[in-house]
């Protein structure tokens, strides 16, 4: 990465006070800044930092004025915050455009790759799969048979995925993450055994979704598990089969979902929230971490903290008695 400030400008549809030349090569926080990176100042409580930073440039709100003289370029930008995620995801991009390669790789005759593809060592694509322009392919992934995979996605090392997945474009999958092992699914049996369901269906995921290390998606019994676009997904979290869920909705690090829920959109999970199964649950929930939801949340734009889960208001009621009766 080198950039000058007025690039950064360019990038980020700002505009430069100070030294339009000036070059940067990395990033720090704002109380970390030395020459050669760019900072971000978006929080007021940070403000003393701004005048004694030694970035070369500081990304600032457009509507800031400085009480004192200010060493760093500054770019002004409608939202600061929003900008450096701007420019963290700009720079991404350009350290993955790394052109077409096919590495030391087991490819079907039958699989079919757009432009730019790079697939790195060790990988496996199954028959019959379809990988879009310009995605890419880190070593040591299994794509099993028929597997679509739009355009613009990362599949970073390890990554395993079931014969028959369907991937939307612009889709990042962290380590190790496992997307269509089967479902857990045992039919009792009169001996006290249980008899194996087999899952035969497949896992859909949206556009703009991304998936953190070592979680695991299952694969739905007959249909699809559904990951809705523009979901995020924490590392380490558990979707079993025949999951959907919503547009934009996020999930920290250690949630599990059962069987057959439904989640709406643009709800926040927080970590370690489990949520039983063949349940559904209402646009906007917020869950606090380590909730447990047994039951459906059918009002939508509700804050839940607890297991059993209630409305956070109700919940810090009842720990206020919890606390009297120490």
């Amino acid at each position: 990465m080198k950039l000058t400030a007025r690039q950064i400008a360019q990038i980020l549809g700002g505009e430069v006070e100070g030294d339009s030349n000036v070059e940067v090569t990395g990033f720090a926080r704002i109380e970390h800044g030395k020459p050669g990176t760019v900072s971000f100042f978006a929080n007021p409580k940070y403000e003393k930092y701004v005048y004694t930073s030694r970035a070369s440039v500081l990304l600032v709100n457009a509507d800031f004025k400085p009480t004192a003289p200010v060493g760093p370029a500054m770019v002004r930008v409608r939202d600061a915050y929003t900008a450096v995620a701007d420019l963290l995801k700009y720079v991404s991009c350009q350290r993955r455009k790394l052109g077409a390669h096919r590495g030391r790789s087991s490819i079907a005759w039958s699989a079919k790759l757009g432009k730019k593809v790079w697939i790195g060592d060790f990988c496996s694509i199954g028959r019959n799969c379809a990988i879009g322009d310009g995605t890419v392919i880190y070593n040591n992934v299994t794509v099993g048979d028929g597997c679509r995979i739009g355009r613009e996605c990362v599949i970073y090392p390890g990554v395993r995925l079931y014969p028959g997945m369907v991937i939307g474009d612009n889709v990042i999958i962290h380590e190790n993450a496992v997307i269509g092992s089967d479902g857990f699914g045992n039919a009792p049996q009169l001996d006290g055994s249980w008899q194996k369901i087999e899952h035969l269906g497949n896992v859909v995921i949206g556009d703009n979704v991304e998936i953190g290390a070592n979680t695991t998606i299952d694969r739905a019994q007959m249909e699809s598990t559904i990951i809705g676009k523009g979901v995020k997904i924490d590392n380490l979290c558990m979707i079993a089969h025949n999951v959907q869920i919503g547009e934009n909705t996020v999930m920290a690090a250690q949630c599990g979902i059962a069987g057959s829920t439904k989640i709406g959109k643009n709800c926040i999970l927080a970590g370690q929230v489990g949520i039983a199964g063949h349940l559904t649950i209402a646009d906007n929930t917020s869950v606090g971490a380590q909730a447990g939801i047994i039951g459906n949340v059918s009002r939508p734009d509700q804050s839940l903290l607890g297991s059993p889960a209630i409305p956070v208001k109700q919940f810090l009621r009842a720990y206020v008695k919890f606390k009297q009766n120490d």
